[in-house]
């Protein structure tokens, strides 16, 4: 899985307003819940379509970035969490143990 490290707000607008589909992981180095949805979505990766851009955030690193998430997006922090977004528009957003790329991708368009 080729992950694209999110590290700045900076980056995060940049993304927004790209207006493309993109995947967001956010994750918690220090959580074991953590690591076992980052390890199965790692391993449905196949799921994903080539080409869809898949970010990674270390939320204990660069935890404004994820609160710029949860205030961009309107969605309640939590972690893990996957969102899929298009723009300014959050089409899908999941947690915990519920993470699976096969959630994600139904919502991407064919």
């Amino acid at each position: 899985m080729k992950w694209i490290a999110l590290t700045s707000v900076e980056e995060l607008e940049q993304l927004a307003n790209s207006g493309t589909y993109a995947i967001i992981f956010k994750h918690s180095t220090r959580c074991p819940v953590s690591n076992m949805a980052k390890k199965t979505f790692e391993f449905e990766s196949t799921l994903i379509p080539e080409g869809t851009p898949v970010y990674f955030l270390d939320l204990i690193k660069y935890r404004e970035v994820s609160n710029k998430i949860a205030e961009k997006w309107q969605v309640k922090h939590e972690s893990p969490q996957i969102l899929l977004i298009k723009g300014d528009e959050c089409l899908y957003h999941e947690s915990h143990n519920a993470i699976e790329a096969a959630k994600v991708v139904i919502h991407l368009p064919n």
